[in-house]
């Protein structure tokens, strides 16, 4: 994405210049070409993960069965996250990166042996513990709403999942590695496979052994997601040490710089929980109703924020390693705004189209049109926490790789505080729209209190610029949204297909286009590029 003679030729004016200014520094045209890259492969794995969720729906709809399995991820999914997730990354990158900085590889491969052979030490031992006591955990703590034979199953399946964590964790270093040294085609290309063994297990073995066929995928899929990453770390050259040790101060600046984030983690994991109990006791078909919703949700963040994110977050670490902080004041600012430019049509899309998109996506075999109504009502107020999502996704990466996990942490455990304490307001009022409307509300409180704290400490972010941004593509969105929302209501006999293809397409096109009347600097540099693309294609 960076600049070439041609987008030279078409930025002459000012104006343009200005809007060139975005790619301007290396690291800001190193984070492009790898948000380019991540963005491209997590589409296709959010295509496979759309493509999962059509054959689970399809094969299990909202069933008690995929309520159990839902259950059963809680525990695996709170140990990973806690011990070797995203709090690992966000600690170890930092670390690592300097390393990198100084040129000491070495040292380098020192510190990723240390930190792996502990993650395995630790998550073995937990997952032990885990599997030994899963039936009181569920009976008690996971699902106490659940009937007997539920919590039984969801037990069982809770046993077999706890092989895929320990596999998870030894990959999820290994992704922060290659990403580290700006690698990312087979981090991101890992999760691919992930979705794809589970499709195909789900689908070949749904009838033999109905949910545990999705189990069976997801440790066959976390194996495929940590050896096609083997040959990034063959290529780097990595040497391997067997050695296990807290009194290296490498590793302990990694526990150190985790701990907070494990509180952070820890808070956000307990909102799940709370959801997962509260929701056992709701109808059944709720649980998983609810888990649709948030999957739809997570398409377009997963898209935008979290490959930019993942793209971004490197290239802030070396940056800050290096001293260059006005470098990534601008790297941050740039990102953000133009993930907010993508997020916010997406939040009017999905909550004015909810309906056909799961209509097209998910109505078929055991999801019915009472399943549609479900993850509807719970997509409606899960569509309004999506801005706050994705900006927490790049504010979060910018305090990582300023070596501060702490102030995100703090915010982050208060924001989740808030959202324990409105589900357990909202839940029988609203159901699962309760517990939905709870995590946007928190998650937006989130990004609000992080953009003010992460303004102080780096001096600034040029407020005025990103609101004024901010504001005149939200303003756009609205416009779209509600165009939208009126030509459905008068053409109510539009088939769901018509409207979640046509409809989203000349919707898009609409925002587009009203972004860029309103003087949109993210809509006028895209349409910069997009026309230097075009001249550059007809040249050749």
């Amino acid at each position: 994405m960076a600049t070439d003679s041609k987008t030279a030729a078409l930025l002459e004016s000012e104006q343009e210049k200005s809007l060139a200014f975005s790619l301007s520094s290396s690291g800001e045209r190193q984070i492009a070409r790898a948000a380019g890259l991540v963005m491209a492969f997590f589409l296709v794995s959010k295509v496979a993960g759309v493509l999962r969720t059509i054959i689970t729906s399809t094969l299990f709809g909202t069933t008690g069965a995929l309520d159990a399995y839902l259950a059963a991820f809680r525990l695996p999914d709170l140990i990973f996250q806690l011990v070797a997730g995203g709090a690992l990354a966000s600690a170890f990158i930092p670390t690592y990166s300097t390393y990198l900085a100084r040129g000491d590889r070495e040292k380098g491969w020192q510190l990723a042996s240390a930190v792996a052979n502990l993650l395995l030490v630790v998550v073995a031992a937990v997952g032990l513990v885990a599997a030994i006591f899963a039936l009181p955990l569920v009976q008690y703590v996971i699902a106490p709403g659940f009937t007997p034979v539920q919590q039984a199953l969801t037990a069982s399946l809770l046993r077999y999942l706890l092989i895929s964590t320990a596999i998870f964790s030894v990959s999820g270093l290994v992704m922060g590695i290659l990403n580290a040294h700006q690698h990312f085609f087979l981090p991101a290309l890992a999760p691919v496979l992930y979705n794809v063994a589970i499709i195909l297990a789900a689908w070949f073995w749904h009838q033999q052994y109905s949910v545990a066929s999705l189990v069976f995928g997801v440790i066959i899929g976390a194996i495929l997601h940590f050896a096609i990453q083997l040959p990034g770390l063959y290529r780097l050259h990595f040497h391997y040490y067997p050695i296990l040790s807290l009194r290296d101060a490498a590793v302990r600046k990694v526990m150190k710089l985790m701990a907070p984030r494990v509180a952070g983690l820890a808070a956000v994991q307990l909102t799940f929980l709370v959801n997962t109990i509260l929701a056992s006791d709701l109808p059944t078909g709720s649980l998983a109703a609810l888990n649709y919703a948030f999957l739809l949700m997570l398409l377009p963040q997963g898209i935008f924020a979290q490959a930019v994110g993942t793209a971004a977050f490197p290239t802030f670490a070396a940056q800050v390693a290096r001293g260059e902080m006005d470098a990534m004041r601008r790297a941050f600012q740039r990102t953000l705004s133009n993930v907010l430019f993508l997020t916010l049509p997406a939040t009017a899309i999905l909550f004015v189209f909810r309906y056909p998109i799961i209509q097209v996506l998910l109505q078929h075999r055991a999801f019915d049109a009472h399943s549609t109504a479900m993850t509807a009502y719970a997509l409606a107020f899960f569509s309004l926490g999506l801005c706050g999502h994705s900006a927490v996704e790049i504010l979060a990466r910018a305090f990582y790789a300023m070596h501060d996990t702490a102030t995100p942490v703090a915010i982050s455990i208060g924001a989740m505080a808030l959202t324990v304490l409105l589900s357990l307001w909202l839940v029988h009022p609203m159901l699962q729209g309760g517990l939905a409307l709870a995590t946007s509300i928190g998650v937006l409180l989130e990004m609000s209190v992080s953009l003010l704290f992460l303004s102080r400490r780096l001096h600034g972010l040029g407020g005025k610029a990103l609101a004024v941004s901010a504001g005149q593509n939200a303003l756009a969105a609205l416009l779209m949204g509600v165009t939208a929302w009126l030509v459905l209501r008068a053409l109510p006999t539009l088939s769901p297909w018509w409207s979640a293809t046509v409809g989203l397409l000349l919707s898009s096109l609409l925002y587009f286009g009203l972004a860029y009347l309103l003087g949109s600097n993210e809509a006028r540099f895209w349409w910069h590029i997009s026309r230097a693309k075009l001249f550059r294609r007809a040249e050749k």
